[in-house]
């Protein structure tokens, strides 16, 4: 059995209510539910809320929220990971054992279904604690600047300063949209960063952090302009 678990707590302070305002005419929330529903890989998809307004768009749009958030897991300080044990302990002790979990941001409109169809046949193939979504940086990693207390430039790793870019290793970060774990596994041990973890390469194109109104702005621009569909 998988399940999705999107967490989405109210209180945003740089961008109010940002879980459920529209974005591309719909509550930014509803992209993952549907990206989520659409992947055809999850047996039941829960929101993880302490909000009764985003509850309710959730199960509008086909989503579950069958508990709230207890406020210690509910401030600006919460990581992800003890938010997604307390909803897969709450499945446990209501008799739903699921064998992988999919942590889905409730802000991530760039979500798609076969990636993270992509992230669950990863599971399933090595095995591995956990899977989730990165993409490349766009510039190589290893030229890259620091500058100094003095206000000079230096270059974080110089020894590489004559190498072609072709040559270089490509980095890659957290793209920050999933992240697919094994529940026995992260219940152990309950981090995404696994020594294990396999990635789930994304087109740059579909990555875009929204931490603020200009973010916002840009994220709805690209989602246009790339012309997709609610959902898809």
């Amino acid at each position: 059995m998988n399940v999705a678990i999107i967490p989405a707590r109210a209180g945003s302070k740089r961008i109010p209510k940002k879980n459920v305002k529209p974005f591309a005419g719909e509550p930014i929330i509803a992209h993952s539910i549907q990206a989520a529903i659409a992947s055809k890989v999850f047996d039941r998809v829960i929101v993880t809320t302490d909000s009764q307004e985003i509850a309710a768009v959730a199960k509008k749009y086909g989503a579950e929220a069958p508990f709230f958030r207890p406020p210690e897991l509910s401030d600006d300080h919460t990581p992800t990971a003890p938010v997604i044990v307390h909803a897969l302990e709450w499945l446990l002790e209501n008799g739903v054992n699921p064998t992988y979990a999919c942590c889905i941001y409730p802000t991530a409109p760039f979500v798609r279904a076969q990636y993270l169809r992509q992230g669950f046949e990863v599971m399933q193939e090595y095995g591995c604690a956990t899977s989730y979504s990165v993409t490349s940086f766009a510039f190589p990693i290893f030229r890259g600047l620091m500058i100094k207390d003095d206000g000079c430039l230096e270059m974080f790793w110089p020894e590489f300063q004559m190498t072609r870019s072709q040559d270089l290793t490509e980095g890659y970060h957290d793209a920050g949209q999933f992240y697919w774990a094994d529940c026995a596994k992260f219940l152990k041990e309950p981090k995404f960063y696994a020594k294990d973890s396999r990635p789930v390469i994304l087109p740059r194109k579909f990555v875009q952090d929204i931490d603020t109104l200009e973010d916002w702005e840009m994220a709805e621009s690209m989602y246009k302009a790339l012309n997709l569909k609610f959902g898809e």
